[in-house]
């Protein structure tokens, strides 16, 4: 009798401090911190039937991953013993609280200004992945020539990196030919935290790109200057949260924001990207002869397009042969990878759905996974860059 007495008391209801450390290990979908120490759980309370009463501030109104943190406060919360429901309400910060959450997160605004500011520019902001302790590799994937197919080796490259475990964002730095957003799958805008741009994220990687903030069908018309301002927000201004890879969607050409892009990542490695038809190694060597010109270390050669497969198992080289090889050659540098032409990889962009992504055991996906793999374990930087901390 006393063993049934016991199985079928009441248990004792946890008190607030556990209901609140069973929160600590929540975390904003977006911030990837604790909804605890961003100061987002109020008013914890349970009553004597188990049912749990709290608030969660959401950092702006119209949050919209706000149905996640509600599944994630839940769970969380029902797994305590003695928890039988949860009541949660929401609210949302105000401009103090924002400002707090901005500074955690990445600094004070006014604190980072006072370095020589660059050429066109106001603030002279302090870019943190030019500083020497910064963990973040940033890799330009550049070709000089358009229609190479660079954006799409970006948003794959990043994607397998991002399925081996790492922390990849995605700067697209075609400012005048924006793809990356559509290729990623990216399906909702930055969110603004006191100024501060919170990067959309798919497949585990974040991305920023001019697409976002430009009315679909509407071109960018902008000089030099804007150009500057637009990259080094995008390097200052957005919640990067210390990635290990920050590949950047060259334009093609030398120009501009080739030039700002030097300044601003002075550490940055580059990969170009060629087919292997004659005309676009000459034109992507050109890409790597800039690099040299800027003192950024061209670190090998990727190949796109290299053959096509037919439906008879033949390989039928459209666009020739040897030119990811011949330029490799002549520069000195590793032929990284040679990608096949398959319609699944344009399929893949168009869609928002990367091959590295939802084929990874396919032929491109194999390849893409291996380039990744390459990057990251066998071609980590031999030495500590000694570069300017500050954009000058």
């Amino acid at each position: 009798m006393a063993i049934v007495e016991i199985i079928g008391a009441p248990m004792s209801s946890p008190s607030t401090d556990q209901l609140i450390d069973a929160l600590r290990p929540v975390q904003d979908p977006e911030l990837h911190r604790s909804i605890v120490d961003l100061g987002m759980v109020r008013d914890v309370v349970i009553d004597k039937k188990g049912v749990v009463g709290l608030t969660v501030v959401l950092t702006i109104a119209g949050c919209p991953l706000r149905a996640e943190i509600q599944n994630r406060v839940n769970s969380a919360l029902r797994a305590l013993d003695g928890v039988t429901d949860v009541a949660l309400n929401f609210g949302v910060m105000n401009d103090d609280e924002r400002a707090a959450v901005r500074q955690m997160l990445n600094g004070d605004p006014a604190s980072t200004a006072g370095s020589q500011p660059a050429q066109g520019h106001a603030s002279g902001r302090t870019i943190s992945f030019a500083q020497p302790g910064s963990k973040t590799r940033p890799i330009l994937i550049a070709s000089g020539k358009g229609g190479v197919g660079k954006s799409s080796v970006t948003t794959n490259l990043a994607v397998a990196l991002a399925a081996q475990g790492y922390k990849v964002g995605i700067v697209d730095a075609d400012i005048y030919g924006y793809s990356i957003p559509r290729m990623l799958g990216t399906d909702r805008d930055p969110v603004v935290i006191d100024n501060m741009l919170l990067p959309p994220e798919a497949w585990g990687v974040r991305c920023i790109s001019i697409g976002y903030f430009v009315p679909e069908g509407q071109a960018v018309v902008w000089r030099g200057p804007m150009l500057h301002k637009a990259l080094e927000q995008f390097l200052t201004d957005v919640f990067w949260d210390e990635p290990d890879f920050l590949l950047i969607d060259m334009p093609p050409g030398t120009g501009d924001i080739a030039l700002s892009l030097s300044q601003y990542l002075p550490r940055a490695e580059v990969l170009v990207v060629t087919t292997p038809q004659l005309a676009a190694q000459k034109v992507a060597q050109l890409s790597a002869a800039m690099a040299t010109k800027v003192n950024l270390p061209v670190r090998g050669i990727i190949e796109n397009m290299s053959w096509f497969t037919g439906d008879d198992g033949v390989r039928y080289e459209l666009f020739g042969s040897g030119g990811g090889q011949n330029l490799a050659d002549e520069l000195n540098l590793p032929l990284l990878a040679q990608i096949p032409l398959m319609s699944a990889l344009r399929e893949g962009g168009d869609d928002g759905r990367p091959i590295a992504a939802v084929a990874p055991d396919s032929e491109i996906g194999k390849i893409f996974h291996s380039l990744a793999k390459k990057i990251a374990e066998e071609m980590k930087p031999k030495k500590i860059f000694s570069a300017a901390l500050k954009v000058n």
